[in-house]
Order: C-alpha cells, then sequence, then structure tokens
C-alpha cells in the first residue's frame, strides 16, 4: 500500500464515507507484491501484529536480497531472516546498502536486517537449555524474541544430569512471564520446569541425541506427554515457532 492509497482509505473515514470497520478490513486484505519467486506479504503487520519473516533454507542468496530490499523499499525494520547459511548472508551484507545494517549470528543461522535500536523489550522470556548442544535453537528463540521486542533472559547447560544447575535459577524462573525449555535427549526439562513455575512453558524437542533419540522423535514425544499442566510443545528444532508463541503471551500481558 503506498501513501496515496492509505490517504484515501483516511480521507473516506474522517469524511464519515467509509466506517472505521470497513477501513481496518480494507488494510487487512489489501495484497501483497508479486516478485515472481514471492509475494511479499505488506500487511502481516495490521493482520498479526508482526511484519513477515524471511524463511532463508533453500531459497537462493539472490532470492533472499530481492525479499529483503522489497520491505526495505516499504520501510521496513528489523527484518528477521531464519535458516540462513553463511554463503547467502555474505551476499546480503554486500550487496545491502551501506547505511542498512545486519546482524548475523552463524550458530543460530539468523539474521536482522536494519535493527531498530530503540524499541523498548517488554516482559521477560526465559529460554532455557538441557545442553550446550541445543545452543543452535536456544538462539533463533533467543533472537527471534528479541527482535519482536521482547526482553530474554538465558539459562544455558542446566538440563535434569545436573538439576543443580536449574535449582540455582529458580529465582529468575518465577519472574518469567514464559518460558521457553529446549531440550534433546529425552526432553525432560520441560516438564521439570513445569512442575516448578506459574507461567506458561513453550517446550521445544530438538535433534540432540543418540540412535533411539530418532533425530528429536523421542523427546517430542515425552514433552508431548508431559505430566506438567501448562506445558505446550512445537515441533522438532522449531526456536522460531516457540519464540513467536512466546512473543505472543508476552505481550497479552501488557494489554
Amino acid at each position: 500500500m503506498n501513501e496515496y492509497e492509505l490517504r484515501d482509505i483516511l480521507n473516506a473515514v474522517k469524511s464519515e464515507n467509509l466506517s472505521v470497520d470497513e477501513a481496518l478490513l480494507r488494510l487487512k486484505m489489501k495484497p501483497f507484491e508479486d516478485l515472481g519467486y514471492a509475494k511479499v506479504d505488506y500487511h502481516r503487520g495490521v493482520r498479526q501484529g508482526v511484519q513477515e519473516v524471511i524463511f532463508g533454507l533453500r531459497k537462493t542468496k539472490e532470492q533472499i536480497h530481492g525479499i529483503t530490499m522489497n520491505m526495505l523499499e516499504h520501510g521496513a525494520k528489523d527484518i528477521l531472516i531464519t535458516r540462513i547459511c553463511r554463503e547467502s548472508a555474505d551476499y546480503l551484507r554486500e550487496m545491502l546498502p551501506k547505511d542498512i545494517s545486519f546482524d548475523y549470528s552463524e550458530i543460530s543461522r539468523t539474521g536482522v536486517v536494519n535493527k531498530n535500536n530503540d524499541k523498548e523489550l517488554k516482559g521477560l522470556i526465559v529460554i532455557a537449555s538441557g545442553g550446550t548442544s541445543d545452543l543452535p535453537v536456544c538462539e533463533e528463540a533467543a533472537i527471534t524474541a528479541e527482535t519482536l521486542g521482547n526482553r530474554v533472559y538465558r539459562m544455558y547447560d542446566v538440563g535434569v544430569a545436573g538439576i543443580h544447575r536449574l535449582l540455582a535459577q529458580t529465582d529468575v524462573l518465577m519472574q518469567a512471564r514464559v518460558i521457553i525449555a529446549v531440550a534433546g535427549m529425552e526432553g525432560a526439562l520441560a516438564s521439570v520446569i513445569g512442575g516448578l513455575t506459574d507461567c506458561p512453558v513453550i517446550a521445544v524437542p530438538t535433534s540432540v541425541g543418540y540412535g533411539a533419540s530418532f533425530g528429536g522423535i523421542s523427546a517430542l514425544l515425552s514433552m508431548l506427554n508431559s505430566c506438567a499442566s501448562g506445558v505446550s510443545v512445537v515441533n522438532i528444532d522449531n526456536g522460531f515457532g516457540a519464540a513467536y508463541s512466546a512473543s505472543m503471551i508476552n505481550r497479552m500481558k501488557d494489554v
């Protein structure tokens, strides 16, 4: 949507030729731009509160650059790109205008273009990991949550094999609005945290583990069968999905 179209809608509301509800519906339903290889959704932020996120896996570096530039042309900030490889990240950094920032985390394969450093981070999302091997998923969740405007506390390597490490930070857990519990192996961390705290817990099974973990299926099934109330589960290695849901919960506290 360009400035003239937006002005037309606002002027129609002002002159009472268009109701507020009708104007809101037009804004929500306004379409996208077709780039041939992608259809960039400009109004996702209006409909869902968060602008479109670029999933970098299996996109070419040229496609990622094209979508990013299109969003920048429409004034986007905090453009989040998940699952972007180092080669594509290096290409994007080289091709972006010099005055546009690009932060890349290789461990999580996550990038943020045109970062807004002035936004206020709200609430508290705690991200807890069973072990250091879970960090790629944890950092995807952490960077996503921070980019969406949430305050994040990283609580890494506190798995049940040494539960005293988790119990030593009970005070932080009790302050959280949402907790993301990331674990592979048998995935027991989510149940333990769910039994200790009074806030929603989002469990993320990871593909970390030996043969019988079946690439994270064992942890997934354990988390789905958690006996602790208030534990919900996302897909294997889906740090982004967990952080997005956690952000929605966290933001509701400020309404």
